[in-house]
């Protein structure tokens, strides 16, 4: 039973890793839920030290994720608004444009944004490039956070227990 857990586990960790690089899933969530049900499984101390830990790293990232991006678009002007605009636009082009909708949507939904704001497609259009950028920065520290996590539950399963 353990071992079908742990095998389980690994693949739930890969799938949500891949969730955070393919915005599909829940990524993080979805590997720490698996980390979750291992150590329940596990029934050790090393087990929920080792959840406690991931728990840490994984929301530190979520945390950093968001703090770090948003303070750059401050610094060079793009307002949360366009933000929020992109990332509406960005769910209603997922549903409209199944699996590449989200990526033509964010983009769009920020330029048009920013070209209401500004009055000026060049300026808007850098403002854009600003916001995906940093939309980058915020998938890598959750990526980051979460290939962490998933490196300590392995090496637990391998060296550890």
């Amino acid at each position: 039973m353990q071992t079908a857990v742990t095998v389980l586990a690994g693949i739930a960790i890969f799938v949500g890793i891949a969730g955070i690089v393919l915005p599909i899933l829940p990524g993080a969530l979805l590997s720490l839920a698996a980390i979750l049900v291992w150590a329940i499984v596990e029934r050790s101390a090393t087990g929920w030290v080792v959840f406690a830990i991931c728990v840490v790293l994984i929301g530190a990232s979520q945390v950093v994720k968001y703090v770090v991006p948003e303070r750059r678009l401050r610094e060079v002007g793009v307002p949360r608004r366009s933000m929020i605009f992109g990332v509406l636009l960005g769910i209603v082009g997922f549903f409209v444009i199944p699996l590449v909708g989200m990526f033509v949507g964010f983009p769009l939904g920020v330029y048009l944004s920013e070209v209401q704001r500004l009055r000026a497609h060049g300026t808007a259009w850098t403002s854009t490039k600003h916001a995906l950028r940093q939309t980058g920065v915020s998938i890598l520290i959750e990526l980051l956070g979460t290939s962490l996590a998933a490196a300590l539950w392995l090496v637990a399963v391998l060296f550890v227990v």
